[in-house]
């Protein structure tokens, strides 16, 4: 089974967890190239079963795809941002923190950055989140 780590670990990813646990996080967003070519990593598939990880790199639950979609960075949808569950109030809110987020992380994105929405739900809660 393949994983999904989100975030950067610490407390970015406790929280992230934490909100895909209490299923308000039902989606991710991903770079193309920075998170799947460079890593020679395919790209999920609807159905697939991904295990969730903590920091440790133990699984906290197993999450199914029900959605993959590639696009640009300034086609992403309200709905799939809402779907973030991170609380942003807005399209143009949820681009900022997200321009913010990969722009410290290194991989700063321009509105024709390809990326990949990835839509889930939560299958079976492995263990709490410490």
């Amino acid at each position: 089974m393949r994983s999904l780590e989100l975030g950067t670990p610490g407390a970015v990813r406790r929280e992230l967890n934490a909100l895909v646990l209490a299923g308000t996080k039902t989606a991710t967003t991903g770079l193309l190239v920075e998170d799947y070519t460079k890593e020679t990593e395919g790209l999920e598939y609807p159905g697939e079963r991904l295990a969730l990880l903590d920091d440790e790199g133990r699984s906290i639950a197993t999450v199914e795809v029900t959605g993959v979609e590639v696009t640009t960075f300034v086609e992403v949808t309200w709905e799939h941002a809402r779907a973030e569950g991170e609380g942003d109030a807005s399209l143009e809110a949820w681009r900022d923190v997200h321009r913010r987020y990969w722009d410290r992380v290194g991989a700063p994105v321009d509105d024709r950055t390809a990326v990949v929405c990835l839509a889930f739900r939560v299958v079976e809660i492995s263990r709490p989140q410490a």
